[in-house]
């Protein structure tokens, strides 16, 4: 059952010196890195494509403004009498 207990990473903790803890403290500040750093690109990715689907949404925009002034130069509106 002691076995169990010194395998934990608080028992290792406890047992082990200031050499341990600063490894442990290193890879903590990695992993905490990666994880910042994989948000970031994310981050970047989403931007890009909100971006990117802005740009296609401006251009549809324009293809339906030029369709419509278009449509009213050929077919002027009917005048009622």
């Amino acid at each position: 059952m002691s076995d169990e207990k010194a395998t934990t990473p608080t028992a290792q903790m406890e047992t082990s010196g200031d050499g341990n803890m600063n490894d442990l403290t290193s890879l903590i500040q990695g992993v905490l890195q990666q994880t910042q750093d994989r948000f970031q690109h994310m981050s970047d990715q989403i931007i890009r494509r909100i971006d990117d689907m802005t740009q296609r949404i401006d251009d549809l925009e324009k293809n339906i403004s030029d369709l419509l002034q278009s449509n009213q130069v050929d077919h002027p509106p009917a005048v009622n009498n």
